[in-house]
């Protein structure tokens, strides 16, 4: 199951700027065993959990990690990274760079919680119901969810949006994929078919849908043109949010204003969230840049991805009066992945001997007391951080589901635990270097004039590193020596964000940095992650083009267990196949979120569990704050 559109809003561009996020994986809630979620007789339930029993009872007043009497006003700047060209949710991905925070126009049918894991209550929907074999899912409309136009939502709605994300979404294409039809069953029901049953997940992901407005995206603009879901927009959508987009200016800037007469503003799950009576989104092709804006008090609070920026830029007076506060929140909510990503539909790189020798001339060491100040560990899972991680050698549970692949799979996943090289010391780094050679030797190549090239072919082997940002510019910069020693001819490119997206949606890389974020509670998302058909669908995040029977195998083994305990054993089966098809260089965690804010805002006084700060969903404008802190009102 994927991280919810509430958990963390970002701008397109983010996701390559994220070094260093990691979850307390041991501190993780667990369901009693084989326990239902409460329903009424007639199978009707107020809250969906995927292994166990829901925190809150129907008819609960608002989650524990709120305050419910808090104020509602002011204003709160952030910041995004790269540009926008696009405000239509539909083709994110696909056409156009989406705009940071549109999400938040629209309403969902049911709302995560986030002091639970994998846990949902009903939002647009009141209530929901499934048979015990999982093969559909029934959703009740709220009569009274309504658009910002005051029509009321209706279950064509809900219908249409599925069909039109599905259709010209790739990463909702991939992670509706079991999800074949959404027809009407009642006045205020609808209800979505499965290809068959067994699929816990399915009736929660399908809770994650964001409803557009159907009569607003078949009818007009004010020019009288006929609007075009497919198409990328600078009009402002119709939403049913509790935000609505007030202005923007395309690639620079956009603001959401809390919409007062929102429908569901007395929902228990939205009692004491949305605050803010604006919000709004600066945009900085530049990190240095925003830090500076930052400063300058033109942006409210910072997140900090940067263990440089961390350790040497925040030394300025409004620190030091404590003006601005600089804290870290504990990730608990998910794992990640980081990485050197290659491009294995290139024919250079599919080999794995070859991928692994990347592995091996990457001295991580020496980068992190260089450049990140010690303060990151190496990652070594696709589920780092989590519970899910494998490590070790398989064993019981695990061991049974990956003897179902044996003969697809590196004989390494039963007889080697994966680690990554180990540097430190010039002795270390030669060895490693000595091993990669002999990797690339294996896989078809040697030394001719001081150059690797291919024994077959005779081309020299190069790698160009497309990045999005200057950020990481420096990280290659050190990894490029040890490319070189060994023949490799390494260069670094950085383009702007919109070029940066269309070059991926065509697969015109070599290695880009990528993330992937990993809930508690894997599931569907996997078939986009890593998933064969969507290694050839344009805007999916298989970007890696990982085309691999035994990983689809383990994706339905991930996706089809019965309870937590196969969930965990299918996972850590899932990445330790991964790991041994090395189609990544993996990078480096941090545990926690690094921000620094302006002292104008107020907070629970229990933050979410599994949302990090919890910024800004529900904190507040703080009058008395904001006075002390002084510059804007």
């Amino acid at each position: 199951m994927k991280l919810t559109r509430r958990a963390i809003i970002k701008s397109s561009a983010a996701a390559l700027v994220v070094p260093g996020l990691r979850v307390a994986g041991t501190d993780l809630w667990l369901p009693p065993a084989n326990a239902q979620t409460s329903a009424a007789g007639d199978g009707w339930r107020h809250a969906l959990s995927l292994f166990g029993e829901v925190s809150y009872p129907p008819k609960f007043k608002h989650f524990d990690y709120v305050n419910p009497n808090a104020p509602k006003g002011g204003r709160v700047r952030q910041i995004a990274i790269g540009t926008f060209d696009n405000l239509n949710r539909v083709v994110a991905g696909l056409k156009g760079s989406i705009a940071g925070g549109v999400a938040l126009i629209d309403d969902t049918l049911m709302e995560s919680a986030q002091d639970e894991v994998s846990t949902e209550y009903g939002l647009l929907a009141e209530s929901v119901r499934h048979p015990e074999d999982f093969s559909s899912v029934t959703y009740r409309l709220r009569p009274e969810a309504k658009w910002h136009d005051d029509k009321p939502l209706t279950v064509d709605d809900v219908i249409f949006s599925f069909e039109v994300q599905k259709k010209n979404s790739p990463q909702l294409a991939a992670y509706y994929r079991h999800v074949v039809k959404a027809e009407r069953t009642g006045e205020r029901e609808v209800r979505f078919t499965f290809d068959g049953p067994g699929n816990r997940e399915l009736p929660q992901i399908v809770g994650q849908l964001a409803v557009l407005p159907k009569h607003w995206w078949e009818g007009t603009d004010a020019q009288g043109r006929k609007r075009d879901v497919t198409a990328t927009t600078l009009e402002p959508p119709l939403g049913c949010g509790p935000y609505r987009i007030k202005d923007f200016v395309p690639g620079r800037s956009i603001t959401y204003e809390r919409v007062k007469d929102y429908w569901g503003r007395d929902l228990n799950v939205n009692v004491g969230r949305n605050n803010f009576d604006l919000l709004q989104y600066e945009y900085f092709r530049d990190s240095t840049v925003a830090i500076e804006a930052f400063k300058a008090d033109r942006i409210d609070w910072r997140t900090e991805n940067s263990a440089k920026e961390w350790a040497t830029a925040y030394d300025f007076p409004a620190v030091a009066d404590k003006r601005v506060v600089l804290e870290e929140f504990p990730i608990r909510s998910f794992g990640v992945m980081q990485s050197f990503a290659f491009n294995t539909r290139r024919a250079k790189f599919t080999d794995p001997r070859l991928r692994r020798a990347f592995n091996f001339a990457f001295d991580f060491e020496d980068l992190n007391q260089a450049i990140f100040f010690g303060q990151y560990e190496r990652i070594a899972s696709y589920f780092e951080g989590t519970e899910l991680a494998s490590s070790g050698l398989p064993q019981g549970k695990e061991l049974e589901i990956l003897e179902t692949v044996r003969s697809r799979v590196p004989p390494e996943v039963f007889t080697t635990a994966y680690i990554n090289p180990v540097n430190g010391s010039a002795e270390a780094v030669r060895a490693n270097l000595r091993e990669a050679f002999r990797l690339l030797k294996e896989a078809g190549y040697e030394i001719r004039d001081r150059k690797l090239v291919n024994v077959k072919t005779g081309e020299p082997l190069s790698v160009e590193f497309l990045l999005s940002s200057p950020t990481f510019e420096r990280v290659v910069l050190r990894y490029r020596p040890a490319l070189e020693r060994l023949g490799i001819a390494a260069t670094v490119r950085t383009v702007d964000a919109s070029q940066y997206e269309n070059r991926l949606r065509t697969w015109d890389f070599d290695v880009i940095v990528q993330s992937w974020g990993q809930s508690l509670s894997p599931g569907n998302e996997q078939l986009g992650y890593w998933g064969s058909a969507a290694a050839d669908q344009p805007g999916s995040q298989n970007v890696v083009g990982i085309k691999n029977p035994a990983i689809d195998a383990l994706i339905q083994r991930v996706i089809f267990t019965k309870d937590r305990e196969e969930l965990v054993a299918a996972t850590k089966a899932l990445d330790r196949v991964l790991l041994w098809n090395h189609y990544v260089v993996p990078q480096w965690t941090y545990g926690k979120v690094r921000s620094a804010r302006w002292d104008r805002f107020g907070q629970p006084a229990t933050l979410p569990k599994y949302g990090m700060s919890g910024f800004p969903t529900v904190w507040w404008w703080d009058e008395a704050k904001a006075a002390k802190a002084g510059g804007r009102s």
